[in-house]
């Protein structure tokens, strides 16, 4: 083979030697006889499904983030144009006027609860402590019989607690420092209905985190050691879709909003979540009304079909959206009270 065909020789068995390896290579992909591919699970199908959403929403994800700010943004731009001094904190506290009334959050309930809904009531608790700092008539907070797995998860999970101000936190209970005549245990399984509060006396939550299992422990509870209990003018007030069993902190602002406005009706529906469905009761007996009145004229009524049919959700079922980023704030809300 003469010298000038070599180069030529050489290059064409290089490029026969790399179809064969690209051959293989394909070969060795292609899945053998016989040979199955393992079955992907339900939840590994939802796990990748997941996934591939996750990452098509990441675009919007990331705008509605650019949002956000851009709104924050502008908040507190207006804030600070409608306060000349630019401290419009300072500004509303100058109006503030304490009350004299005692508002007890009761922890004696601790070992009824698991870790999940001990971190809940800490939760509440954050809460009442940043709405009764905040509010233009605070009441005189109490956090009593404070000790066990509430406290070490407060001592894990928010080591500022112990620079909280205006609270009072006990680890005695209740009746070892409050007179037995001046405490009133709110509860909603009492037959007592509240008409207004008595400053001079002392009202006491419990701080049960339970999901209905400890029904009446409350009640029960004030009953067995001669304490006065009452339940919330919610009845009277509003018609909800859901039980009548509120969260710690929601009991607590409505009693503060009470304090400012005296009106039962505005403080139940300025705080109620939406969840609720909460509706004037005047309004719930002109619908009802109404439609008997319809029922009549198009054949009568059957007096059994006439009762309302309630849905009876639990407390902490899944929620909105609006709830879960109300809890994962309380912690940031807390911080940005002036201490």
């Amino acid at each position: 083979m003469s010298s000038e065909m070599m180069p030529a020789f050489i290059e064409t068995s290089n490029v026969e030697r790399k179809q064969d390896l690209s051959e293989d290579q394909e070969e060795s992909q292609k899945p053998r006889l016989g040979e199955e591919f393992e079955p992907i699970s339900k939840r590994q199908m939802k796990k990748l499904m997941k996934q591939k959403q996750w990452e098509e929403q990441r675009e919007l994800r990331k705008q509605k983030r650019k949002e956000k700010r851009k709104r924050k943004q502008l908040e507190r731009q207006c804030q600070l144009e409608s306060n000349s001094d630019g401290n419009d904190r300072k500004r509303v506290r100058r109006g503030v006027v304490h009350s004299t009334l005692r508002l007890i959050i009761d922890c004696s309930f601790d070992s009824l609860m698991i870790l999940k809904d001990i971190k809940k009531l800490h939760k509440q608790i954050q809460r009442c402590y940043a709405e009764n700092r905040r509010a233009l008539h605070p009441v005189q907070f109490y956090l009593t019989s404070h000790g066990g797995q509430l406290k070490k998860n407060m001592d894990e999970n928010d080591k500022g607690w112990v620079n909280w101000k205006d609270i009072h936190i006990k680890p005695e209970h209740y009746s070892e420092f409050i007179k037995k005549e001046d405490l009133i245990y709110l509860t909603s399984d009492s037959p007592n209905v509240l008409k207004e509060l008595d400053e001079s006396k002392a009202y006491v939550i419990g701080g049960l985190v339970d999901h209905n299992h400890h029904k009446g422990l409350t009640y029960k509870q004030a009953s067995d050691h001669g304490i006065d209990h009452a339940q919330l003018p919610l009845g009277n007030f509003v018609k909800m879709n859901s039980r009548k069993v509120l969260a710690i902190n929601h009991v607590f602002e409505i009693i503060l909003e009470y304090l400012e406005t005296r009106d039962w009706q505005e403080a139940f529906f300025t705080i109620l979540p939406q969840r609720k469905g909460a509706v004037p009761t005047d309004k719930v007996c002109g619908n009802s009304s109404h439609d008997k009145k319809s029922a009549r004229v198009e054949g009568g009524l059957d007096s059994d079909s006439s009762e309302e049919d309630t849905s009876r959700n639990e407390l902490d079922s899944p929620h909105e959206e609006e709830k879960q980023d109300k809890e994962n704030s309380t912690e940031s809300i807390v911080n940005s009270i002036p201490k």
